[in-house]
């Protein structure tokens, strides 16, 4: 990588890591009401949020804001209450959110309401399962924790891990200090993809985990320690000019 282009990227960075600008439009903006609350209220909104963000970001916002709404501002309360089972019927196959159904819905807070009822956090709960990978990275233990491959790029749990575990508090919140930044894998969407292939960080425009994770050590080289502030710059930048 030629220092240009890396002194390109830190400019995209510094400028789309902005608390204000990025959380405008973003997902983000959703679980950041609960920054200054109960970590566990932000796991939870974060969580969901993440798990819900695919598509269109304004319609992503507006369902999250829904299911906010829903859980009456009190993710805790709603996981433990067990009014979820009534929202989400295990038999309902109808859609909630485009091709998320409320069955797979009621999946996903059985596994949320395990977590804060037998352990207490999702940060512990994520120590308290075997790591499936020799890597042992976050994402790995993550996946393993909700069932899910870690053979393919799950960019909705790395993004959810970048929001957790990323230290500067400008955008993510930083709540995790358990894991290290270092160990974040890059959540790959089509506009980092692009991004990624486009400055030639990748050879090709592919959606695969090691891709993800060659884009990862690129950025590793520019941002040390803290690869995926560069996430910002790949997909601030990929947005606004797409």
């Amino acid at each position: 990588m030629t220092e240009q282009l890396a002194q390109q990227l830190r400019l995209w960075a510094e400028h789309y890591n902005n608390r204000e600008l990025f959380l405008a439009n973003d997902p983000v903006q959703v679980p950041s009401r609960y920054r200054d609350t109960s970590l566990q209220d932000l796991e939870i909104s974060a969580f969901l949020t993440a798990y819900l963000s695919f598509g269109n970001r304004k319609q992503i916002v507006k369902t999250a804001l829904r299911l906010d709404e829903m859980m009456h501002h009190q993710p805790l309360h709603y996981v433990l209450s067990g009014r979820w089972e009534k929202d989400f019927r295990p038999d309902d196959t109808t859609s909630f959110y485009r091709t998320v159904s409320h069955r797979a819905m009621n999946a996903l807070f059985a596994i949320l309401y395990d977590i804060y009822d037998l352990i207490g956090n999702m940060q512990d709960a994520m120590w308290s399962v075997p790591p499936c990978s020799a890597e042992n990275l976050p994402f790995h233990n993550l996946c393993h924790l909700f069932g899910v491959s870690d053979k393919s790029p799950q960019k909705k749990l790395n993004m959810f891990l970048r929001w957790m575990v990323r230290t500067d508090g400008i955008v993510d919140f930083g709540a995790w200090r358990n894991f290290s930044p270092a160990d974040l894998i890059i959540p790959l969407d089509t506009h980092v993809a692009q991004m990624a292939c486009k400055l030639g960080l990748v050879p090709s425009q592919t959606y695969t985990l090691n891709t993800a994770k060659n884009i990862t050590r690129s950025l590793a080289e520019v941002f040390p320690g803290d690869p995926c502030l560069g996430d910002f710059a790949l997909f601030g930048y990929g947005v606004e000019n797409d």
